[in-house]
């Protein structure tokens, strides 16, 4: 399976512009710039995108876990913080924290920590990044 998304960018680093689009048609020249990856411009950036990618690819396989150990979970909502930081002479992100909780009727703390942390190491996104992950996982 392969799965595509393009940027179209015009001009320089700080005045110009781009757009982001994805093969679904979800993103569809979502606009996106200095402004909005490091200042608290309007538009998206790389950073949120990857979290947002992260988020779902983890609650996908938690989901999955769970359901092997016998859970079915009434709700997981996940939250990912992306850590862009300046690292000599350029940016890397350095870090996410993933902050989770899960609505599990008769779930037993133990096996949920178990499971969240199997799907935290397992995601596909998580085996891509090259960052410290970090997590919060808690049953509400």
């Amino acid at each position: 399976m392969k799965k595509t998304a393009s940027v179209v960018w015009h001009g320089g680093i700080k005045d110009g512009k781009g757009a982001i689009s994805t093969q679904t048609g979800v993103l569809k020249d979502a606009p996106y710039g200095f402004a909005s990856r490091f200042e608290s411009g309007p538009g998206t950036n790389p950073e949120e995108l990857l979290g947002a990618a992260h988020a779902g690819c983890f609650t996908m396989a938690l989901s999955l876990i769970l359901g092997e150990a016998g859970m079915v979970a009434e709700t997981i909502q996940t939250k990912a913080e992306v850590t862009l930081d300046k690292v000599d002479d350029g940016f890397a992100i350095t870090a996410v924290h993933l902050d989770v909780t899960a609505k599990i009727p008769g779930a037993d703390a133990a096996a949920f920590e178990k499971a969240a942390a199997a799907a935290k190491a397992g995601c596909p996104v998580s085996k891509v990044l090259n960052a410290k992950i970090t997590m919060d996982a808690r049953l509400g």
